[in-house]
């Protein structure tokens, strides 16, 4: 993309429209509330980066929560869903079709899995795992349905026998797992908690744990799967294999389908008792199918790898010049966690500056770009980041202010 024709902000703040100008107050006015009241109404995207209705220009590192894999309407999900629409829209959650086949096929494959489930949302597939390892345990110890939580995840405890123990800390989960414990979930990466990642050491004992055991291991890769952290599945980089993977997020590209990979003895779902809407619609998985492809062209994950690289080691620099607490992430999901809780006041400075990012946490600041994001992108980012950083710093008193040493 050619940088010199993004359109940015004038010294006042003001440029020309360009485009149709739709008031965000009126709009907010009819809209049910999910958030704050917005302050922009936003009419275009391009791999990185968006455009308002008044023509501002931003930098876009959120990419819905890492749902856009591939950035802002990437060719090869337009293409899809063009001849999707013009083929086949709805056939029915219970109908087969040819873009969930080829998914499921090729996700099967690249992913060495035996079974795949469709969804609309993480949260649906994380459910779908739950009932599979009730299931599971039903089948093999003797109904047992307990689910130990480690650190947040999309599943929230609900059955006898269930819990949470905290993050990383193996002994923790050694303690709580019982004879009425049939399944292990985590992400390898708690992405809401601040992009916090397992060590090496914690997964491989929590894999080596479930199999002395004999329960089952899930993954949550509803955030760091489909490439995001430089592999395929974020379990590789941790060489664990699991017995059921949740994917959600990047794997529509933008659209939404979520989806169970299933493995071994945990295949043991009854038909129908998977619950959801729509079973991964022919849009949806010729999304999917899409995103898939382009992750697994040759070149494509060691490219994220090296940008990611590129862009930890450029939020490393601006942590130690802020004098900030701690980088970490891996591929292109990072964190930057700071002194104090003034991640907001960072966010909205950004915003300011062209540049959105989000804050799971009070203190931490979140970046998850497309995985097609260029090095010039990255390094505009760390432009604006610094502006931002450096604006909160200004106008907060010295004697309160925490983000500075």
């Amino acid at each position: 993309m050619n940088l010199f024709k993004l359109r940015r902000y004038s010294d006042e703040g003001q440029i020309e429209p360009s485009g149709p100008v739709v008031k965000s107050a009126l709009a907010s006015v009819h809209t049910i509330p999910v958030a704050e009241e917005p302050r922009t109404v936003f009419v275009r995207g391009q791999g990185s980066w968006m455009w308002d209705s008044l023509g501002r220009t931003y930098l876009d590192f959120t990419q819905g929560g890492a749902a856009n894999s591939l950035g802002h309407c990437p060719q090869a999900v337009v293409n899809a869903l063009n001849a999707q629409a013009q083929s086949l829209i709805n056939p029915g959650h219970d109908q087969q079709h040819r873009s969930l086949v080829d998914l499921t096929r090729r996700l099967r494959d690249s992913t060495r899995s035996d079974q795949t489930y469709f969804f609309d949302s993480g949260a649906q597939a994380c459910d779908g795992a739950i009932t599979l390892a009730r299931r599971w345990g039903q089948l093999h110890r003797g109904g047992a349905c307990g689910v130990i939580s480690a650190g947040g995840s999309s599943f929230e405890p609900e059955v006898q026998g269930s819990g949470k123990v905290p993050f990383n800390d193996l002994a923790a989960l050694h303690a709580a797992v019982d004879a009425q414990t049939v399944a292990i979930v985590l992400e390898p990466i708690q992405s809401d908690a601040g992009v916090i990642p397992a060590s090496r050491d914690y997964l491989q004992g929590v894999a080596r744990l479930c199999r002395e055991l004999d329960i089952l291991l899930i993954l949550d890769e509803a955030q760091t799967g489909m490439g995001r952290c430089g592999v395929l599945l974020c379990e590789e980089s941790y060489d664990v294999r699991a017995d059921i993977v949740v994917l959600g997020k990047g794997l529509g590209g933008g659209m939404p389908l979520a989806a169970l990979l299933v493995r071994g003895g945990a295949c043991c779902a009854l038909p129908g008792e998977l619950e959801g809407d729509h079973h991964g619609g022919a849009l949806m998985t010729a999304a999917g199918l899409a995103v898939l492809q382009s992750v697994l062209e040759p070149g494509f994950l060691p490219r994220v790898q090296y940008t990611g690289q590129h862009m930890g080691a450029g939020l490393a620099r601006l942590a130690q010049r802020y004098h900030t607490s701690e980088v970490r992430g891996q591929g292109l999901l990072w964190g930057m966690l700071l002194k104090d809780d003034r991640a907001a006041a960072v966010v909205d400075a950004a915003r300011q500056e062209g540049l959105l990012i989000n804050a799971p946490q009070a203190d931490c600041l979140r970046f998850s770009p497309a995985l097609t994001v260029s090095r010039a992108d990255i390094d505009e980012m760390l432009l604006r980041l610094g502006r931002a950083l450096a604006r909160v710093n200004a106008t907060k008193p010295a004697s309160r202010f925490s983000l500075m040493a």
